[in-house]
């Protein structure tokens, strides 16, 4: 008979083995699902993860992984405070929207004028309005003990219909002749988040997410406050003792996962996406949840797992353009990922015993 043992301490070699295992199941199911679709798995997995960084075009394409990237390594690094802290902020799509939506408001309010600080006030707006949207679901779980995971999700919901509604009111184009939209932000001189190297694809959000990954390895690694994260994760009776304060904590993290979360959307809309739309939100928010756990909630892990993310992106499009791949089909192999790590993660803490033998 087959059990699961829990073993004496987490396995060190399957820490590391299971992001690495959980890809190639992913890629081995995903192969499974492409054949059934009428496309050869073969020539699919190698569109997805090998042309954009080594065929031809890859030139090209290369440019767009830092694009697609840079926000969801920015989301998930906040978010890892959260995680490592057992504090679960599942909305930081919902503060992704805030935030894009505060910091594109404060832009369009001062249309056309054209000054150097009107980028660093978009900025600002667009942190500080992530972090409000996420001290929503904190401020309700210190004070009245709410579940956090069903705030900041329901908050999601909230943040989209206020998107429709700022794309088709408020901030809606006045010289878009009645279409939904806010003015193009990459546009206008003042506002544009441009890429800092032509043809580089690095803008200000991408070095933002580096800027991120090296803070967060500094405080996480070698700061108290760090040593404290990691203790209320992993003791909160012990966290207690040492001094630590829960609501504070909650506050803290919550209020770091919404102003990365807002920094992204503002990176965003005022760059790749150039407006508020209603379609603007892609996913990047629940993604970034995948590329947190895929990283080990590690700033270097998140930082090489966000790059992977954003290959299936990027390779994904190609499929879709190339081979006549579904959508679906890319974000069910995005979701893959995070499925069979958690199944494979099992293996970190636990181990097979079969009878009196044991294996793993």
């Amino acid at each position: 008979m087959m059990v699961l043992e829990k073993r004496p301490q987490p396995s060190q070699r399957w820490v590391f083995a299971a992001p690495l295992l959980a890809v190639v199941l992913t890629m081995m199911v995903g192969g499974a699902l492409f054949a059934a679709l009428g496309k050869n798995p073969f020539e699919v997995i190698r569109t997805i993860f090998y042309d954009p960084l080594f065929s031809q075009n890859a030139w090209f394409y290369r440019p767009e992984i830092l694009i697609k990237g840079g926000p969801l390594v920015l989301l998930a690094i906040g978010l890892s405070f959260g995680f490592r802290a057992g504090i679960w902020n599942i909305g930081a799509e919902g503060q992704y929207i805030i935030g894009a939506i505060c910091g594109a408001a404060v832009g369009l309010a001062l249309y056309p004028a054209e000054t150097r600080l009107i980028f660093p006030l978009m900025v600002l707006a667009g942190a500080l309005g992530g972090w409000a949207w996420a001290m929503i679901p904190a401020i309700l779980r210190v004070r009245f003990g709410t579940n956090e995971i069903l705030v900041s999700l329901m908050l999601v919901y909230v943040a989209e219909q206020l998107l429709a509604s700022m794309a088709l009111g408020a901030l809606r184009n006045p010289e878009g002749m009645g279409f939904p939209g806010s003015r193009n932000l990459s546009q206008w001189p003042a506002a544009a988040n441009k890429e800092l190297i032509a043809g580089s694809g690095m803008h200000w959000g991408v070095v933002a997410a580096f800027i991120a990954v090296i803070f967060a390895y500094i405080v996480l690694s070698r700061h108290q406050f760090g040593f404290q994260v990691r203790l209320s994760g992993q003791a909160p009776r012990a966290a207690r003792f040492a001094g630590v304060n829960p609501g504070r904590m909650i506050l803290i993290c919550m209020g770091i996962s919404g102003a990365l979360a807002g920094l992204a959307g503002l990176f965003e809309v005022a760059g790749p996406s150039g407006q508020i739309s209603i379609d603007f939100n892609v996913g990047y928010g629940f993604t970034a949840i995948i590329v947190a756990f895929l990283g080990r909630l590690h700033p270097v892990g998140i930082l090489l797992a966000g790059g992977l993310m954003a290959l299936t992106y990027v390779g994904g499009g190609i499929a879709q353009g190339q081979l006549g791949l579904p959508a679906a089909a890319i974000q069910l192999l995005q979701g893959m990922l995070l499925f069979f790590l958690l199944a494979v993660d099992v293996l970190t803490n636990y181990r097979f015993r079969f009878g009196k033998g044991e294996v793993a």
